[in-house]
């Protein structure tokens, strides 16, 4: 009668052990263990979105230049460029100039004052191939801007448009920053080619993002 009860014991023991062991016949009841890709991805942070570029960028550019003396003269100056309503202007103040004197005040295509007289400059910007003008009226070069005139005490200040075909920052070819900007002796016609009579170089700065 005891070897009966002990059969039964082990049997039923089995029985148990077997049903602790089965895997569940769902799928849906298995969880796989995550993959290296699966676990990388879940704690990498999310990259963030790229700096904006192009001319929603270059939108509130500006650009500075310090004008100084060419060999010989005095004058020097502080000068700014900005977009009022989307076209660039020009402020600033330039002194050593003769009290009530007017003189041509251009963006010339190299930013370079390497020499005595400003010559390293090169010529107007003219990235449009225009002829020379007023900046009010077509045709005109990119550079061209009002003259300036000097007060009683030879400062001149600058307040004035620029060619509405240039830019600050967007890195083309109609882009003043890199370029030069030149003072000259004389007052600008207008209508003189290629550079309105404006005369000898009295001052030279490069434009440059401030």
């Amino acid at each position: 009668m005891r070897l009966i009860h002990t059969s039964l014991f082990v049997a039923v023991a089995a029985l148990g052990l077997s049903a602790c062991n089965k895997q569940p016949e769902n799928a849906a009841d298995t969880v796989a263990p995550a993959t290296p890709a699966e676990a990388t991805a879940a704690t990498t942070p999310a990259e963030a979105p790229p700096p904006m570029t192009g001319p929603t960028a270059a939108a509130g550019a500006t650009a500075v230049a310090e004008l100084a003396p060419t060999q010989g003269n005095e004058t020097k100056g502080s000068v700014s460029f900005k977009l009022v309503d989307g076209r660039v202007h020009v402020t600033g103040q330039v002194s050593g100039l003769k009290p009530g004197s007017e003189h041509g005040f251009h963006i010339h295509e190299k930013g370079d004052c390497s020499a005595p007289d400003g010559a390293s400059a090169g010529g107007h910007f003219n990235p449009g191939t225009q002829d020379h003008g007023s900046v009010a009226s077509d045709p005109h070069h990119g550079g061209d801007m009002p003259n300036i005139t000097a007060n009683a005490e030879g400062v001149a200040t600058i307040d004035a448009p620029v060619s509405t075909n240039v830019n600050i920052g967007k890195g083309d070819d109609f882009d003043i920053i890199g370029r030069g900007l030149i003072v000259h002796a004389d007052a600008d016609d207008y209508k003189t080619q290629p550079t309105g009579n404006a005369g000898a170089r009295l001052a030279c700065a490069v434009i440059k993002a401030p």
